[in-house]
C-alpha cells in the first residue's frame, strides 16, 4: 500500500500560537474563553495543566487571567474584562483580526457586511462584536441574494469556510450588484492549501483519512472537500479511532489533517500504518497563488463606486445587529483597499515581521548588535536585529554591562517561534546538545531515570528534556500490568530500545530489562553463596547465626546469608512450646550444626547441643539431706516421680511417702500435687536422686509394724526372703536399690519384672 502524506498539516499559525501561549502562561487563576482548540486531547491537557475552560465571560472571577482564542472575540468582552480588572491574553489569530477590522471599518462607513461562514461558528460571532451595522451571515450559496441590488456590499469570510462555496457566493452577489460590491477573501492561506490538497488527495488515492477533531469546522470541510469525488473518506479523531482492516484493500490512501490537529496525532497514524509496512511519502503538489475567487476578485473591484444602501434584510440571511461601541465619534480611517487572496497573505505576512526565511527548530549564527534591560539584540546575516529575551541567555545572571562588552561577537541560537515574531533562544540550543549529548550515551547502553507523566492503552508516557519517551506496556516488568495510572507521577529506571527518530525523535525505552538483568544477577550470586556456603559447613560444626523469623516448628537463621533450621525440639533439653521461649528474633546466638543436606539445600542446627542439660549441674545445686520442693508428675506401683526442676525427677518411693504402711501411692498422691521432699540418696553421675516425704513428718508414737519388722531385720544383719518381700514389699533398701536402678536406666526411670516382684540377684541366685 502506498500512503500520501498532503504537504500540509498540522496546527496552523495561529493555532499553534494559542497553544503554545497555553501552555507558556502560568496555570493559576487562568481560564478560557470556549475550547482552546478543537481538539479533545489538548483540551485534556489543557484541563490537567490546571486551565480552566468557560463558555460564558460571567464564569471568570475579577482579577483573573483570561486566554482569548484564536477565533477571537467582539469588542464588548475586551470593554467588560478592563472594567473587571480582568488580564487579556490575546491569541487571535491575524487572518481573523485583520476579517475583524475591515468588519469594523464597513460599519463605521455604513456599508452592509456580509460574512460567508456558519452563523453559530464562533469566529462569527467574534466577527459580528466588530461590525456596528447591518451583518448578515450566509452559510451556503443557495441563498436569494437579489435583496442586495444596488446596495453597498461589504463580503468577508469565515478563515475556514470552503472556497468552493465562497466563489460561488462571489459569483451570485456579483450578478447582483457588480458595481457596488467589495470582496476581501479572508480564508487562511493553509486553509486554502488543505482544501485544495483534500481535492487533488480525493483524485489521486482509492482512499482518504482525515484526522481532526470531531467539532472542527476545517476538518468537516476537508471531509466535505474529499467527498465529493465519490472516494472513501475516514474522518479520524485520533490514532485510536484507526483501524487497518478498513484500508488493506485500497492501493493508495490519503492522509489529510485539520488546522487544528496537533502532528504527533497525524504521526501516530502513520506509524500504525507503518507497522502493515505502507509505503509513507509526502506530496509534492504546489497550490498557486492566485485562485479563480482571487481573480474574481480583482474584476469585481475594477470600478466599485462608493454607494451606501440600507433596507430589510433577505430571508435566507441570518441578521445580527452588533453593539454600538464608542467608536462613533472616532474619524472613519481611510477605506481598506480591495485586496485579492495573494496580497491579503502578504499583508497578513507582514504584518507577521516577514518570518518565513526561519525555521523552527533551526540552528542560527548570529552577532551581538546592542545589549539593554530586556536582552540582548542580535542580527543574523547583517539583516534584521531580533531582541533575544534576558531569560533566553545562557547565563545564571544577566549583566546589560557584560553583554555590552561582547558586542559583535558570534553566538550560536536556536528559532523557537516564527510567528507572530522570531523568538531565539540559547538556553533552549544548550539543552538540546545536552539532552543530544545524553542520548549518545544511552544508546551506549547507559541507564537513566524519568518521571512518569501519563499513560494510553499501550503503555506510559514520559519526557526526557526535550525527548518524548514510551514505555510500553510488556516494558515496564515482567508480567502483565493492568492498571497503568498507578505509575503516574513515580520515577522509572530505564534502558533504550531505540529511537524513533521518524515520530518527533520519541525514545522507546525498558525497565523491565533492567529489573530483569538484577534478578538474574542476584539469583547468581545468590547461587554463588550457596555454593561457598556449602562448601565450607560440614555437621558438628559450631556456627553463629541471627534469629530472622519464628515458626511453630521451628526457628529459621541466618547463617553466612544463608536460612538454617533451628527445630523446636532442639532448642531446650527440657522442652519448649513456643520459639521465643529461648530465642528472639533479630539476636544472634551460637548453634551446632546438626545435618547438611547438600542436594535440596537444607541445613539443621540446635541451640541445646550447646546447652548444658540439668543433671550436669544437679550436683552444684542438690545434696543428700537438703529439702526440696517438687511436683508430682507420674504414679506408678512403686512410688511417685516428683519433678524438682526441668529435666530433674526424684523417686519418692512407696516406703517413704508416709509412717503408715500403704497398698498404693494413690492413695495419698495424686499427678499434679506439689509436696516437700528430703534428698536421702544423691548419685549424680547415675543421674538418681531418692526422695522422702516422710522424713519430714512427725514420727507417730508408736512403731508401725513394718518398721518394727524391718528394724528387726536389720539388727539380725539378714535379709528377708522372697516371700516376705512379697508379703511386705515395704523394704526400702531392697526395692530403692533394684526399682530405682531399672527407673533411671536410659535416664527416664522405670521397673524391671524383677525388682517389682521384690527380688534382688543375690536372691534369685
Amino acid at each position: 500500500m502506498q500512503v500520501i502524506v498532503a504537504k500540509y498539516h498540522g496546527f496552523c499559525a495561529g493555532v499553534k500560537r494559542a497553544v503554545d501561549t497555553a501552555f507558556s502562561v502560568p496555570p493559576e487563576n487562568t481560564y478560557v474563553l470556549g475550547e482552546l482548540i478543537h481538539n479533545a486531547e489538548v483540551v485534556a491537557r489543557l484541563k490537567a495543566r490546571g486551565i480552566r475552560t468557560v463558555s460564558a465571560l460571567s464564569e471568570v472571577p475579577d482579577g483573573a487571567r483570561l486566554l482569548i482564542r484564536s477565533h477571537g472575540v467582539g469588542k464588548d468582552v475586551y470593554l467588560q474584562c478592563a472594567a473587571r480588572g480582568i488580564e487579556v491574553v490575546d491569541c487571535t489569530c491575524s487572518f481573523v483580526r485583520r476579517t475583524q477590522e475591515i468588519a469594523e471599518r464597513a460599519g463605521r462607513e455604513k456599508k452592509i457586511l456580509v460574512i460567508a461562514g456558519e452563523p453559530e461558528h464562533p469566529e462569527v460571532k467574534g466577527i459580528l462584536g466588530h461590525c456596528e451595522g447591518n451583518v448578515y451571515v450566509f452559510p451556503s450559496e443557495d441563498a436569494d441574494f437579489s435583496f442586495f441590488q444596488g446596495k453597498n456590499i461589504v463580503l468577508v469570510a469565515q478563515t475556514t469556510f470552503s472556497e468552493q462555496r465562497f466563489s460561488k457566493i462571489v459569483k451570485n452577489l456579483k450578478n447582483v450588484c457588480p458595481k457596488t460590491l467589495e470582496i476581501f477573501q479572508t480564508i487562511c492561506y493553509t486553509t486554502v492549501c488543505r482544501q485544495r490538497e483534500a481535492e487533488n488527495l480525493s483524485e489521486l488515492c482509492d482512499a482518504v483519512l482525515v484526522v481532526g477533531g470531531a467539532n472542527s469546522s476545517n476538518t468537516a470541510k476537508l471531509c466535505e472537500i474529499a467527498s465529493a469525488k465519490g472516494k472513501p473518506v475516514i474522518w479520524l479523531n485520533g490514532a485510536d479511532d484507526f483501524k487497518y482492516e478498513n484500508i488493506k484493500f485500497f492501493k493508495r490512501v490519503g492522509i489529510i489533517a485539520g488546522a487544528s490537529t496537533p502532528d504527533w496525532q497525524t504521526q501516530e497514524v502513520l506509524f500504525k500504518m507503518s507497522e502493515n509496512n505502507a509505503e509513507v511519502q509526502e506530496t509534492t503538489e504546489v497550490v498557486e497563488e492566485t485562485t479563480p475567487v482571487a481573480e474574481e476578485v480583482a474584476a469585481t473591484q475594477e470600478a466599485a463606486p462608493e454607494v451606501s444602501v440600507q433596507g430589510p434584510a433577505p430571508e435566507q440571511a441570518a441578521e445580527v445587529s452588533a453593539e454600538t461601541v464608542s467608536a462613533e465619534q472616532e474619524p472613519a480611517p481611510e477605506a481598506p483597499a480591495p485586496v485579492t487572496q495573494s496580497n491579503v497573505m502578504e499583508k497578513v505576512m507582514e504584518d507577521l515581521g516577514k518570518n518565513e526565511r526561519y525555521k523552527k527548530g533551526q540552528i542560527i549564527s548570529a552577532n551581538i548588535v546592542s545589549a539593554t534591560d530586556e536582552g540582548i539584540y542580535v542580527s543574523a546575516s547583517g539583516k534584521l536585529e531580533i531582541l533575544l529575551e534576558k531569560e533566553e541567555l545562557d547565563c545564571e545572571t544577566y549583566s546589560r554591562e557584560a553583554y555590552a562588552a561582547r558586542v559583535g561577537e558570534e553566538i550560536q541560537l536556536m528559532v523557537m517561534e516564527i510567528t507572530p515574531k522570531v523568538k531565539l533562544s540559547e538556553k533552549a540550543l544548550r539543552k538540546i546538545k545536552e539532552d543530544e549529548a545524553l542520548v549518545k550515551e544511552i544508546e551506549g547502553g547507559k541507564e537513566f531515570s524519568v518521571v512518569c507523566t501519563g499513560f494510553n492503552k499501550g503503555g506510559l508516557t514520559a519526557e526526557l528534556g526535550t525527548y518524548p519517551v514510551f514505555i510500553p506496556a510488556s516494558e515496564i516488568r515482567s508480567g502483565y500490568v493492568k492498571e497503568l495510572e498507578k505509575y503516574k507521577g513515580k520515577t522509572l529506571r530505564l534502558k533504550l530500545l531505540e529511537i524513533r527518530k521518524e515520530r518527533r525523535k520519541e525514545i522507546i525505552a525498558s525497565q523491565r530489562v533492567i529489573l530483569e538483568a538484577e534478578k538474574a544477577e542476584r539469583e547468581a550470586a545468590k547461587a554463588q553463596k550457596e555454593a561457598e556456603f556449602f562448601d565450607t559447613i560440614n555437621a558438628g560444626d559450631i556456627v553463629e547465626g541471627k534469629v530472622e523469623r519464628v515458626t511453630t516448628f521451628g526457628a529459621f537463621v541466618s547463617v553466612n546469608g544463608f536460612d538454617c533450621l533451628a527445630h523446636i525440639s532442639d532448642l531446650s533439653w527440657t522442652g519448649v512450646k513456643d520459639v521465643t521461649e529461648v530465642l528472639t528474633i533479630g539476636q544472634k546466638y551460637q548453634f551446632k550444626v546438626l545435618k547438611v543436606d547438600r542436594e535440596n539445600k537444607k541445613v539443621s542446627i540446635g541451640y541445646k547441643q550447646l546447652q548444658p542439660q540439668p543433671w550436669d549441674l544437679a550436683a552444684e545445686k542438690y545434696a543428700e539431706g537438703d529439702i526440696v520442693h517438687g511436683k508430682v508428675v507420674r504414679i506408678v506401683p512403686f512410688g511417685a516421680f516428683v519433678e524438682i526442676e526441668k529435666g530433674i525427677d526424684g523417686l519418692v518411693h512407696l516406703s517413704q511417702i508416709s509412717h503408715e504402711w500403704l497398698e498404693n501411692p494413690t492413695s495419698v498422691l495424686s499427678i499434679g500435687e506439689e509436696v516437700d521432699a528430703k534428698i536421702i540418696k544423691f548419685v549424680p553421675e547415675d543421674k538418681k536422686i531418692n526422695l522422702s516425704i516422710k522424713a519430714l513428718l512427725p514420727r507417730p508414737e508408736y512403731e508401725p509394724r513394718h518398721e518394727r519388722e524391718e528394724n528387726a531385720n536389720n539388727a539380725q544383719g539378714g535379709r528377708r526372703s522372697r516371700k516376705n518381700n512379697k508379703r511386705g514389699g515395704n523394704n526400702s533398701e531392697y526395692e530403692e536399690g533394684d526399682e530405682y536402678r531399672e527407673w533411671t536406666e536410659g535416664g527416664y526411670g522405670g521397673a524391671s519384672i524383677a525388682d517389682l516382684l521384690g527380688g534382688s540377684d543375690d536372691e534369685n541366685k
